[in-house]
C-alpha cells in the first residue's frame, strides 16, 4: 500500500522512480516466501530422513507410499530395477500434479523430492530406540512433521504427496486418510515378506504418520463454527467484529417453545481464538445459549483455509 500511495503523490519525473521502488519490494516479497519455502522443504526431507534411516531401516520395518508401491511392483517384476519402477510410477502422478494443482506446486516438488532424495542418501543418523512399539511411535512422529512441514511449502516431496494434494483438491480427501488408505493396502501387499509383527509395527508407524501429517498441515488452521442465542446480541456482535475481528451473521429466529422472536448470531472464528470468544460473550451475557462446531473447510476471504496450493 505504501508503495502505491508514492506512486500516487510522486511527481510525473518521479513515476520511474516510485515504479521501481514498487519492483522491488514485491521482489523482496518473492525472495521471502521462496526462502520461507525452502527452509520448509529442507526441514521436512531432514525429519523424513532422520526418521527412516534412523529407525526404519534398521529395524526392518516396511515402508508406505510410491517406495512401498514400487517395492510391490518390482517382486511382481524383477526383471526391472527398483530405481526404474520408483521413476515410471511417478512420471503419471507428476503429470496430474501439474494439470490438476499447478506449476509452481510441481516446481517446488521436483525440488522437494531432490531434497529427500539426497537426504536420505546422506543423513543416517541412528537414533537409539530397539523397542519396536516406541521405535514405530516415534518414527511416525519424525516422518508425519517432515512430511507436513514440506506440504506447508508450496510444494510437496513427490510420490504420494503429490496424489494427496490433488485428492484434496478435487475431492476433499483429507491427507492423512489418502496416506493411511494408500499405506494400508501397500502394507497388505509387503506382508508376504515380513513377519506379522513387523507388519503390525508398521502398521502402527503408518496411523501415527497420518495423524500427525494431518495436525501439522492444517491442525492449526482448523476453524470453529458458532451459534448464539442471546437477548443481548447486539453488544455480542459488536464485541465479535471489533474485539475478535471476525464477522457475525444475524439470523431472525422465533422459539419453538415459547414463540418469541429471536435474534441468531453465526459465525466463524480460528481455532486459537475460542478462548478469546468465550470470554468475551460471558462478560457480556453468561446466560447465553452458545453451540461450538467444528468445520472441516472454510473457504472465503480472511477466515478461510482452503489449502495454499
Amino acid at each position: 500500500m505504501s508503495v502505491w500511495l508514492a506512486f500516487k503523490t510522486a511527481k510525473p519525473g518521479k513515476k520511474a522512480e516510485a515504479m521501481n521502488v514498487q519492483k522491488m519490494v514485491m521482489l523482496k516479497e518473492t525472495a521471502g516466501q521462496v526462502a520461507n519455502n525452502l527452509a520448509l522443504i529442507v526441514g521436512g526431507s531432514f525429519l523424513i530422513a532422520l526418521g527412516a534411516n534412523g529407525i526404519l531401516v534398521p529395524l526392518h520395518m516396511g515402508s508406505g507410499g510410491f517406495v512401498g508401491l514400487s517395492m510391490v511392483l518390482h517382486y511382481l517384476m524383477p526383471f526391472i530395477p527398483l530405481s526404474v519402477v520408483y521413476l515410471m510410477v511417478n512420471l503419471p502422478v507428476y503429470f496430474l500434479g501439474y494439470k490438476a494443482v499447478g506449476k509452481r506446486f510441481m516446481l517446488y516438488s521436483l525440488l522437494g523430492t531432490a531434497l529427500s532424495t539426497a537426504a536420505l542418501q546422506w543423513v543416517h543418523i541412528i537414533i537409539p530406540v530397539k523397542e519396536p512399539v516406541p521405535a514405530a511411535l516415534l518414527a511416525g512422529i519424525l516422518m508425519g512433521m517432515g512430511a507436513g512441514l514440506t506440504l506447508r511449502s508450496h510444494g510437496s516431496s513427490g510420490g504420494l504427496d503429490i496424489l494427496s494434494v490433488v485428492l484434496l483438491k478435487k475431492f476433499s480427501v483429507r491427507l492423512g486418510t489418502t496416506a493411511l488408505f494408500f499405506n494400508t493396502g501397500i502394507l497388505i501387499a509387503l506382508i508376504m515378506t515380513m513377519t506379522l509383527e513387523t507388519a503390525i509395527y508398521t502398521l502402527i508407524y503408518l496411523f501415527v504418520f497420518t495423524h500427525v501429517l494431518d495436525l501439522v498441515v492444517s491442525g492449526f488452521s482448523r476453524r470453529k463454527s458458532i451459534i448464539i442465542i442471546s437477548k443481548k446480541w447486539r453488544e455480542i456482535s459488536k464485541g465479535i467484529i471489533s474485539e475478535i475481528n471476525r464477522g457475525a451473521t444475524l439470523i431472525p429466529a422465533q422459539g419453538g417453545y415459547t414463540g418469541e422472536r429471536e435474534m441468531v448470531l453465526y459465525s466463524v472464528v480460528a481455532i486459537q481464538e475460542i478462548s478469546r470468544f468465550k470470554r468475551l460473550v460471558n462478560q457480556i451475557d453468561p446466560k447465553a445459549f452458545v453451540v461450538i462446531g467444528s468445520t472441516d473447510e472454510v473457504m472465503g476471504w480472511r477466515i478461510g483455509n482452503q489449502p495454499h496450493w
